[in-house]
């Protein structure tokens, strides 16, 4: 891959996502009022300040993370050629934590309510992570990007089994038809035969860790943006714990900053608040579900950035997968 060219369409294009994606992340973060009435406050919130409908600020919001979800797997793969991945990863919770504690000292809220701490630690050890750790680790262990999305891409089943007692029969049948989509659209990266034991192991872990994170953090009722500097300062401090048995190398190059720039704040810090957004005031399968659309996402953002042509079976697995969260939108929880 020539990266001098995949650095110059990824600066333009990402460079006009950022503005964005900060404003409308910290928006919802600092909107939102934390249930102790130690913080409560008479003022109007940010958001009753800002007259937008709400269908507006909920539908912007999805397609936002969707959006800048997708980015990750480009952004990160533009990273990977500076750095070793164990290496960026830790790059990366470095500056999102160092950012989240600037954040923390300007607001005087260093950590959570003290009866949230546990939970609040609990998601920053299996979904801040184990989920990133593992993830990682899989890849590096010869799992295929295409295979991992694909075993990902059974959360939001697995979320509708142990969250939801009672569920329509339509709203699985969504669920199972998005994940068809989804194999649809990944489905020259997935290569099964061959696949290291080691390599499943980590994809099934981060696969239940993420599972097990996001049911924990839906019960978290405090601003997002007050948890994630104890759930960042677990995940490095698991980052540095394991650094001394990954491979490293670092390639100090202004290069490196975008994309480091990118993931750090971008993703772990924007996209990471409007996902706890929408994981605290929506169904939880219903948010899970829209990472079927990340893969669709990634493919998109690599044809307008890079010009890699879409496959007809890829065309074909995102509209199969918007069917299918039509489907699961439609059919109400226990309906």
């Amino acid at each position: 891959m020539n990266f001098q060219r995949f650095a110059h369409a990824a600066r333009s294009t990402l460079s006009l996502l950022s503005l964005s994606a900060l404003s409308s992340a910290l928006l919802s973060a600092f909107s939102s009022r934390p249930t102790s009435s130690r913080h409560s406050s008479s003022r109007p919130s940010l958001r009753s300040r800002v007259k937008l409908p709400d269908t507006w600020a909920a539908h912007g919001s999805t397609a936002l993370f969707v959006l800048l979800w997708s980015s990750g797997a480009i952004v990160a793969k533009w990273g990977l050629a500076y750095a070793s991945a164990f290496a960026f990863l830790t790059l990366r919770f470095v500056l999102a934590f160092g950012v989240l504690l600037a954040i923390a000292a300007w607001r005087r809220r260093w950590l959570p309510e003290p009866g949230q701490r546990a939970r609040v630690a609990m998601v920053g050890l299996l979904l801040t992570g184990c989920y990133s750790i593992c993830y990682l680790l899989a890849l590096d262990r010869g799992v295929t990007p295409g295979m991992l999305a694909t075993l990902l891409g059974a959360q939001p089943i697995l979320t509708l089994l142990l969250t939801e007692r009672r569920f329509s029969a339509l709203r699985l049948v969504g669920l199972v038809l998005a994940l068809a989509g989804l194999v649809m659209v990944v489905y020259q990266g997935i290569g099964i035969a061959g696949t290291p034991v080691a390599g499943m192991l980590y994809a099934l872990t981060a696969l239940a860790t993420m599972t097990a994170g996001t049911i924990v953090q839906k019960g978290i009722r405090q601003a997002p943006i007050d948890v994630m500097p104890l759930q960042y300062g677990i995940a490095l401090l698991m980052c540095l714990t394991l650094l001394p048995f990954e491979p490293i190398h670092v390639s100090w190059t202004p290069a490196l900053l975008l994309p480091l720039g990118w993931m750090a704040l971008v993703i772990s810090i924007g996209a990471t608040l409007l996902l706890y957004r929408m994981i605290q005031g929506g169904n939880l399968v219903n948010v899970t579900s829209l990472f079927y659309l990340v893969p669709a996402g990634t493919a998109v953002l690599d044809y307008l950035i890079l010009g890699n042509r879409l496959a007809p079976l890829a065309l074909a697995g995102m509209v199969t997968i918007l069917l299918g969260l039509a489907l699961v939108f439609r059919n109400k929880p226990g309906a």
